[in-house]
């Protein structure tokens, strides 16, 4: 795997925040290799999540895996780890350099069509400190990413994530940003993303 060249890194501004983004992180072939042997090869499960009271199914899948045996707590799910594959933990040293940063954990979503999403939130679990980074890869379809601010009505970004990249949430972003994966009627693809996370 070759090493990501910095002078293509997009800095997105948004007051209070710090997001970054690589693209092409992975190039073409390679993203397209990732995309293949994770979806084949990864225990997908699907998750009950408990809304006011009742109970649906998680509009996704989920594999959650580890270099430690610390849970994950997000929403009314618990996910225990699985031990890192030799793949993954491949992935997460490339990450990591990237990133100059540490981490512990991978949260994967399968985004199976147009139908699957991930609601409004912030990773802001008491378990990832104060100012967590967060390295989100993308492979598959591409998708888009949405923020709003907390508190200023109207103050909203959208980002393309594309096949391969890579988009990095650092410092005060948890604290004043919310984002998501919308629900699209648009026919399109599997997506598979890869969240990189230093639980505490």
């Amino acid at each position: 795997m070759s090493l990501f060249d910095t002078s293509k890194i997009i800095r997105i501004p948004l007051r209070g925040a710090k997001i970054e983004y690589y693209p092409q992180f992975f190039g073409g072939d390679e993203a397209q290799e990732l995309f293949d042997e994770l979806y084949q090869n990864t225990p997908w499960i699907e998750e009950d999540i408990k809304i006011f009271g009742k109970t649906y199914k998680q509009p996704r899948l989920t594999a959650f895996y580890a270099d430690n045996d610390i849970n994950y707590s997000y929403s009314t799910i618990t996910m225990t780890p699985i031990p890192f594959t030799p793949l993954l933990n491949t992935i997460k040293t490339r990450v990591e350099n990237a990133t100059e940063s540490k981490f512990s954990s991978c949260l994967m979503n399968l985004y199976r069509d147009g139908k699957d999403s991930n609601g409004w939130h912030a990773d802001n679990e008491n378990s990832l400190g104060k100012n967590p980074v967060i390295a989100s890869i993308s492979l598959g379809e591409e998708r888009m990413f949405h923020l709003k601010h907390k508190r200023i009505k109207g103050l909203t970004k959208k980002v393309n994530l594309e096949h391969g990249s890579m988009l990095v949430m650092k410092d005060e972003t948890q604290h004043n940003w919310l984002h998501q994966i919308a629900k699209t009627t648009k026919p399109i693809g599997k997506r598979i993303n890869l969240t990189f996370r230093l639980l505490k």
